[in-house]
């Protein structure tokens, strides 16, 4: 049985992560292709390791991707074997800054909450 992604949606309708691939589809379209395979692969257990995925702490995990800047998309586990991506970022470090963790992490208890 595989696991589903799907993306977090904002209460107007707004889907932070879609946009955030919108946007690198336009402006670097090797690195989005990586990252939306990258997604696909989450649909199987045995990616939820590194090196594509890395537990990030309090329920929420990054999918990994090093390029010319490092892409992540972080997600979350749901009940019924479902993965919600919340929120994605570019960087050059390694390190995700405090603020995209908060983002994340206030993304997933809007979605809890909101029993999506």
């Amino acid at each position: 049985m595989e696991f589903s992604v799907e993306f977090y949606e904002t209460v107007a309708g707004k889907c932070p992560v879609q946009d955030f691939l919108d946007e690198l589809k336009r402006s670097d379209p090797g690195d989005f292709a990586t990252v939306l395979a990258g997604l696909g692969k989450l649909r199987n257990r045995r990616y939820h390791a590194e090196p594509l995925s890395k537990a990030l702490g309090d329920g929420l995990f990054e999918l990994r991707h090093v390029g010319k800047l490092n892409t992540r998309v972080i997600w979350f586990f749901m009940k019924g074997r479902r993965i919600v991506a919340v929120h994605a970022i570019r960087n050059k470090g390694q390190a995700i800054p405090a603020h995209d963790l908060r983002t994340a992490h206030e993304r997933m208890a809007d979605w809890i909450k909101r029993g999506k």
